[in-house]
């Protein structure tokens, strides 16, 4: 029998300026107000795909799972051996799964270091690298502005015809650097801008989520929906009246119901109870404004062997990032929007060794080629839908990111 791998964790004790710990070499990051999870170092990698990709990603973390004897004197959801993972949009392209050999973790002001092997603890540096200058070629993406209007208009022609109720419909954008584009600093620019985000880097996707697809602990699972978006000005004023007019729009309340609905029917088999509010809450953002749903439920005592694995099967993709009939919506994708989504639009995040975890939708990203990065913005469409506001709504979602690189 082969001799098991240590792996580590231990507590370090308050607050740990976690994204100023990332070395150059594989960071690794899913952080949201100072809290959640960075790792480095690479422990084993792979690449999944085909319709059961989430199974198959099960399958190898519970292998790697069998090679660890774990010594965990800290207890709570993430410690031990941790995988993080970033998941295709579509079946049919790869997801990446990775297992850091060092995860440095923070809650609630309380922090630990998990490492892989029977080396001693990890030293931690604080890595304050001096911001590189570069400039940046911007072109379009995939497909042109004009032709991505007109994919909307074909999709409203649809909605209205009856095929479909919702459809979300993607664009990209690229950029050529003048050097090397370093994930870090982009990290570190999101999560000063956008802290309410979930700042997330795996194997070149980068980018600040608000979206909150899955977090599972300890049989309590919660989904945040978002779906129904308008800009912010700047001045405090006219955007508590815009915040109110997004409240009662009727284009955007329909597109959030849809997104809503998609997530309770996927989360309703797996729990005993689910609790939904009634109305959405605006979540304001640095430069938007989102109606969003905190939809949670306890996972039934009966449903043996649940876990992140199964519920991201069953949510993802949700209206929120497909449509409104999930197969008729992911047909139109497939016929009218033109453009790999790679990893956009799906699930990224971490999940631990008792299948507990947090994974957001990869939104507000973009995915690093060495010297260029291609950002994805989209938007979802409806009956009232209008091109010309739906192409100045993915303008705004690509802001963050341009913003984030333009500090660099």
């Amino acid at each position: 029998m082969p001799q098991l791998i240590p792996v580590t964790t231990t507590r370090l004790g308050g607050h740990i300026p976690l994204l100023e710990l990332l070395p150059d070499a594989q960071p690794l990051s899913w952080v949201r107000g100072g809290d959640g999870m960075v790792g480095w170092g690479v422990f084993a990698q792979t690449k999944v795909k085909g319709p059961d990709r989430f199974n198959q990603a099960r399958t190898w973390w519970h292998d790697q799972l069998e090679k660890f004897a774990v010594t965990d004197s800290v207890h709570t959801t993430g410690t031990g051996p941790l995988l993080f993972a970033s998941f295709s949009y579509s079946d049919s392209e790869e997801s990446v799964l990775i297992i850091p050999e060092v995860v440095v973790g923070m809650k609630g002001g309380k922090s630990w270091i998990t490492w892989i092997g029977d080396k001693p603890q990890p030293v931690l540096l604080e890595r304050a690298e001096p911001l590189n200058s570069l400039s940046y070629t911007w072109s379009n993406g995939t497909i042109s502005t004009q032709a991505w209007k007109e994919n909307i208009s074909s999709a409203i022609k649809k909605i209205q015809d009856g095929k479909i109720e919702k459809v979300v419909l993607a664009r990209d954008l690229n950029a050529l650097a003048s050097g090397a584009i370093d994930p870090r600093l982009i990290l570190r620019n999101l999560a000063e801008q956008y802290p309410s985000t979930w700042c997330f880097h795996v194997d070149g996707l980068v980018g600040a989520t608000p979206e909150l697809l899955l977090r599972l602990t300890r049989g309590m699972v919660t989904s945040r929906v978002l779906a129904g978006t308008i800009s912010k000005t700047g001045d405090d004023e006219k955007d508590l009246a815009r915040s109110a007019s997004l409240a009662r729009s009727s284009k955007d309340l329909e597109e959030h119901v849809y997104a809503v609905n998609s997530v309770v029917a996927s989360l309703t088999p797996f729990c005993s109870s689910t609790n939904v509010p009634d109305s959405p809450f605006v979540l304001h953002l640095a430069n938007v404004m989102h109606l969003a749903t905190d939809v949670t439920g306890a996972v039934s005592e009966s449903a043996h062997h649940i876990d992140s694995f199964a519920i991201l099967a069953k949510l993802h993709p949700s209206a929120a990032v497909c449509g409104t009939p999930t197969n008729s919506a992911n047909e139109i994708i497939s016929s009218l929007e033109g453009i790999s989504r790679g990893r956009y639009a799906g699930p990224v995040g971490w999940i631990d060794a008792r299948g507990d975890g947090e994974l957001g939708i990869a939104l507000r990203c973009g995915e690093i080629t060495q010297n260029s990065i291609r950002l994805f913005a989209g938007c979802g469409i409806v009956a009232e839908s209008d091109p010309e506001k739906e192409l100045a709504e993915s303008q705004v979602k690509f802001t963050p990111m341009i913003q984030a690189l333009s500090k660099i």
